[in-house]
């Protein structure tokens, strides 16, 4: 049986342990990419990680390149390239420099790996995973972005904080788009079935949604020097593995929404069956009104950011 082929377009801290995550869970051979200028560091974090086969027991291929000749017929690409936060910046600061590093990214996977799923993980993500679909001109359900399964997950991390229970036992939904406008859903949260708003205040719930909203900028403030990798990865290793195994996972994604919630041709996080073709459903919920208010104003921000991208590309 053919082993999957996954492609990772940078190989910083996102994309390295991205690699490592999908390595360890044998989820198919990895190619490691980065710009000419870092010339073997791609080649020794991928050296280094085949070095830990023996020792952690998978058995995948691993290379790194600074070549896109090495990614031909990937089944899966993950697009983590661009430049990181740094603090006092918003993702929206990156917009300019992410785009076009975007587009040249795009180009060349257009060219190597035409048939495969893309995920994106740069930011500002809904407005890089628009730029990502609009240069490769792959269909709408093979281009994706991650940003629904780690804001999930931070969401998660902080209602079993404050809760003292088990992170397995909460089940939570955000939807919009990733930063301050997304969207929790608390009408789809509950920890243990209980419905989260029997055990926390809407007050206290409102502060921690704040937090899930500023989970990486907190991080960006911590470390100083970088941003959140290991959760971005984890999340994005998640997604890879429902497409190279076909699990059709019910997760948030920031999918390419049309008709679907009146979008109107737009990426937007919401939940989706994900698959061996990429987006497989999008599933449409009954918002509750203050919901569906919430959710506009999170895709008019998406929407402007988006047009403002167009001015700079």
């Amino acid at each position: 049986m053919r082993r999957a082929k996954i492609s990772i377009i940078g190989a910083g801290n996102v994309g390295a342990t991205t690699a490592h995550w999908c390595a360890a869970a044998e989820l198919g051979d990895i190619v490691l990419v980065d710009i000419p200028q870092t010339e073997d560091m791609p080649k020794g974090k991928a050296l280094d990680l085949m070095q830990s086969s023996p020792v952690m027991g998978f058995d995948s291929n691993i290379v790194g390149t600074t070549s896109y000749e090495e990614t031909a017929g990937s089944d899966v690409v993950v697009i983590t390239a661009g430049i990181p936060r740094k603090p006092g910046m918003s993702r929206d600061d990156l917009l300019g420099t992410n785009a076009k590093i975007m587009t040249s990214v795009c180009e060349e996977i257009k060219k190597t790996s035409e048939n495969a799923v893309v995920i994106v993980v740069s930011n500002p993500l809904d407005a890089m995973v628009q730029q990502a679909k609009h240069v490769t001109g792959f269909p709408a359900e093979r281009v994706l972005g991650q940003a629904g399964v780690l804001d999930t997950a931070r969401y998660r991390t902080f209602l079993a904080m404050e809760l003292g229970v088990s992170v397995e036992d909460v089940s939570a939904l955000l939807m919009g788009g990733h930063g301050d406008t997304m969207v929790p859903i608390p009408s789809c949260t509950s920890v243990g079935g209980i419905p989260v708003l029997q055990l926390i205040d809407e007050a206290r719930l409102e502060e921690i949604v704040d937090r899930t909203r500023k989970g990486g900028a907190e991080i960006v403030g911590l470390l100083k020097t970088g941003s959140a990798y290991y959760a971005p990865a984890a999340a994005t290793t998640q997604m890879v593995e429902a497409i190279v195994r076909d699990k059709k996972r019910l997760i948030p994604c920031a999918a390419y929404c049309d008709k679907e919630y009146g979008v109107g041709g737009y990426y937007v996080g919401v939940p989706v069956v994900l698959g061996s073709g990429g987006v497989e459903k999008i599933v449409e919920l009954k918002l509750t009104d203050g919901e569906q208010a919430a959710f506009q104003k999170s895709i008019d921000a998406v929407k402007e950011l988006v047009e403002v991208m167009a001015t700079l590309v």
